[in-house]
């Protein structure tokens, strides 16, 4: 049986939203981050990024990991392009083109869109007091994001989904990261046709099965 080690408030989240859409039977381990508790090092510390046998199996001490058939995988896309590619049906690829595409969108996702979607995430939580320099930090972020969400927009305002008209892995994928900035709305607003689609991707009963249990978790 598959198994996701991490908890469901991690980019885990990407693989169990994938393993719900596909009815795909797996085994939750839940690692925490080692940065969320108070002494992940202490002799009573729960399973986290600086446990030894997590380290053991995952140097980097990074979270979600997969196991599969003997294969092991430390990155979140990589497992999800992985399982959606071998058990995955039409979530995943029909063909080389598709498989490419998939690809694309995840890694533009995750290089163009990721790092400054989390600023917003951290920075712009509503039970978080903004300082001036948290403002303007979330301000920067925004305005460096309006240009590949043009991107995102452009696509989405004429397609359905990303790639083959159909829901697919590269929905979840870059969906997944869409959300560390969806609460932002000066940002989003300006992008009608993103949100919409965002908004369908999260009513999936897939999506609300995982939200339901990463809101289960302890935070």
């Amino acid at each position: 049986m598959l198994t996701i080690h991490g908890v469901t408030r991690s980019r885990a989240s990407r693989i169990v939203w994938l393993c719900h859409e596909i009815e795909l039977e797996f085994r939750q381990n839940p690692v925490i981050q080692a940065y969320r508790l108070a002494d992940p090092d202490a002799p009573d510390a729960p399973l986290n990024t600086h446990s030894p046998s997590f380290l053991a199996l995952s140097p980097a001490g990074t979270i979600p990991v997969i196991e599969d058939d003997g294969l092991t995988l430390s990155e979140s896309l990589a497992a999800t392009l992985y399982l959606a590619r071998k058990y995955g049906g039409d979530l995943g690829p029909a063909d080389l083109s598709e498989d490419a595409l998939m690809m694309q969108w995840s890694f533009y996702a995750a290089t163009a869109i990721e790092p400054d979607a989390l600023t917003i995430l951290f920075l712009h939580a509503p039970s978080r007091l903004q300082a001036g320099e948290d403002q303007a930090h979330v301000a920067n972020a925004a305005e460096r994001l309006i240009r590949p969400l043009k991107v995102v927009e452009a696509h989405l305002a004429t397609h359905a989904h990303l790639v083959g008209g159909r829901f697919t892995v590269a929905d979840i994928n870059l969906a997944e990261i869409l959300r560390y900035a969806q609460g932002y709305a000066e940002l989003m607003g300006q992008f009608p046709a993103t949100m919409a689609w965002l908004e369908e991707c999260q009513s999936r009963p897939a999506f609300r099965r995982m939200w339901e249990e990463r809101l289960a978790e302890p935070e």
